[in-house]
């Protein structure tokens, strides 16, 4: 993400003006058939002024730097303003805004009547305006958020990406500009997340930009709120960044950026530097803003000391500045927290480097007020709520139930754009638990949400896949598990004997944002309705691993072609089929319902053999 006008000096020299925008870098297994679902809700708030597209009335601009050495090396000051003319400078008849909120990335203040702000200056801090209701920040060519000024006057030290030029001595001001917007004035907002696009070459930023960019490039939902991308936006080859930033010039909205533990500055000696050339290319490493009713805290949970391996923390100056940005925020909106390493997870629940070291006290500053947080880092799709528990939270962490809802939002590149090549110009990529890359949208109203994922390539009915977990398909998992991408296919994974079926045979639905409250139900050859089982109860327990508790849809793609191994899911269910059945085709019609009541419906046909 990525970058920041007081009026003219009265200090008796003639100020230089430069805006940011002048310093920047300018299918899983054979087995459905019909689908059917319930509208996806809210999905009608404005897209644009008076009809017209996003490229026609995106405010591009950037933030007034007043040049020159401020008298007073221990404050810095400037002003929040309405860029009535959206020329980023403030002119006669442009007021000062009263009320925002600006941060050092320690202290945060508000403007006062005439939109002035005063902020301790030190070195290597980025100072942010916090983006109010009813206004947008300016956006760059690339439609990245401007809204900061970092300030470290002799520049990075030396690093093998370049990492922050010199800023010199502190400036005169720092002015932000804002334009009205009626886009994040409505009550409605649909916030998109998107989870590592982590390209490590070229050709992985072309599946990128076939796959999630082309799919946001169609959508027109999300231009009050913005894509909010949350972590691993490159693989630790940091020389990607401009290419895989210039994507964001295919959306229909403002774009931001947080880093993750492959936006990392490895060779930076100490902790303080870790981030320079992720700032310098895309923006803060943590900061917030403001959109309809939802106020979005993004967070910077990795923390990287030279010579050892990263973890999930925050540092105790990010921890301060969330304490009063959180202060600054009425209980009568919704608080959606994002960072790259989550809060807390299934997938690596009992990992502590892979979850947050601070959860207890991050849920202290969040008590009475409503919230949802969002991460990525695990390359799975999890929807958590509030009062699951697993073991693993409770041994690390001291967690006994989840406070509100956790999601892992899952991964643009799915499992690190693995597996084989389609048509559509990317591979597979099937994640970790099965679930497809996509993106996740949370439709706002007021201060409640309801979560959507959107598959890659496809419309938002595809929410599940069918398989069959047989005996035959157990012995095939354990003879092949070593032999992932080169494992030969297994031949009629819809096909069960009546032996196999008496030795027990689970019809399988792995529901992608499939949750507590969540149910499964099976009509089996058009007879009574049954309903299915969850794999994982989340009441507690360790997770569930292995052949039996996995999703064959996704095994039977993932060992042949590549990647990882769908072999746990905390949305996995499954029906016991009858011992009994009669040899020849059956039908299963699946429907899953989600906790706020939207239904999704497909079937699957399978053959048992004598």
């Amino acid at each position: 993400m990525n970058m920041p006008q007081r009026s003219s000096s009265a200090r008796g020299h003639r100020p230089i003006r430069l805006t940011t925008t002048a310093l920047a870098l300018a299918a899983c297994g054979a087995v459905l058939s019909t689908t059917v679902a319930t509208a996806a809700p809210g999905r009608n708030a404005p897209t644009a002024t008076d009809g017209a597209s996003w490229a026609e009335t995106a405010y591009r601009g950037g933030v007034d730097v007043v040049a020159g050495a401020d008298e007073t090396a221990e404050i810095l000051d400037g002003t929040v303003f309405d860029d009535k003319n959206r020329n980023s400078v403030q002119d006669s008849g442009e007021p000062g805004l009263p009320g925002v909120t600006v941060s050092n990335g320690r202290d945060v203040t508000t403007t006062d009547g005439q939109g002035r702000y005063e902020l301790p200056a030190f070195d290597n801090m980025t100072v942010f305006v916090t983006q109010p209701r009813g206004y947008q920040v300016p956006v760059d060519g690339d439609n990245v958020a401007q809204f900061f000024y970092h300030h470290l006057p002799e520049g990075s030290p030396e690093l093998r990406y370049g990492g922050l030029e010199p800023t010199g001595p502190l400036p005169d001001a720092v002015n932000f500009p804002l334009a009205q917007s009626s886009l994040t004035q409505n009550p409605e907002q649909h916030c998109v997340i998107g989870g590592d696009i982590q390209t490590y070459k070229q050709a992985e930023v072309e599946y990128a930009r076939a796959g999630a960019f082309a799919d946001l490039a169609q959508r027109t939902d999300y231009a009050g709120c913005g894509v909010t991308f949350i972590g691993d936006v490159v693989g630790d080859d940091l020389s990607l960044y401009p290419q895989t930033r210039e994507l964001a010039g295919m959306l229909n909205g403002p774009a931001r950026f947080l880093p993750g533990n492959h936006d990392l500055d490895f060779d930076a000696a100490t902790s303080e530097h870790t981030f320079d050339t992720f700032k310098a290319k895309l923006g803060p490493e943590y900061y917030s803003y403001d959109s309809g009713k939802a106020h979005v805290v993004a967070l910077n949970t990795v923390e990287y000391k030279a010579g050892t391996s990263y973890t999930g923390a925050l540092d105790a100056q990010q921890l301060e500045w969330l304490r009063n940005d959180i202060a600054q925020v009425p209980e009568n909106k919704l608080i959606v927290l994002a960072s790259h390493i989550p809060l807390l997870d299934y997938a690596d629940q009992g990992a502590a480097r892979h979850q947050v070291a601070q959860v207890q006290e991050i849920y202290e500053i969040l008590a009475g007020h409503e919230v949802v947080a969002v991460g990525g880092h695990t390359h799975s799709l999890e929807n958590l709520r509030e009062g699951d528990s697993l073991a693993g939270w409770s041994d690390l962490f001291g967690v006994e139930g989840l406070p509100f809802t956790h999601i892992t939002s899952g991964a643009i590149s799915g499992d690190w754009y693995s597996g084989r090549m389609l048509e559509a110009g990317y591979p597979t990529a099937l994640q970790r638990d099965g679930a497809k890359p996509g993106v996740l949208t949370l439709d706002i109203k007021n201060n409640t949400f309801v979560e959507r994922f959107t598959v890659r390539g496809e419309d938002d009915s595809h929410q599940m896949a069918l398989g069959l977990n047989t005996p035959r398909y157990r012995d095939w998992y354990a003879a092949n598990l070593g032999n992932r991408g080169s494992a030969p296919a297994l031949e009629n994974p819809l096909a069960v004997s009546q032996a196999d079926l008496a030795g027990t045979t689970w019809l399988t639905t792995n529901f992608w944002m499939g949750s507590t409250g969540s149910t499964v139900q099976v009509t089996l050859d058009g007879g009574e309705t049954v309903e299915a089982v969850r794999t994982q109860q989340l009441q507690g327990e360790g997770q569930n691993v292995g052949a039996e508790w996995s999703d064959p849809a996704a095994v039977q793609e993932q060992l042949v072609h590549g990647g990882s191994v769908a072999d746990r899911s905390m949305h996995l269910w499954r029906l016991e089929l009858p011992a009994d059945l009669a040899v020849g085709q059956h039908t299963a019609e699946v429907t899953a319902t989600d906790v706020h009541g939207r239904t999704f419906t497909e079937t699957i046909s399978f053959e048992v053999t004598d």
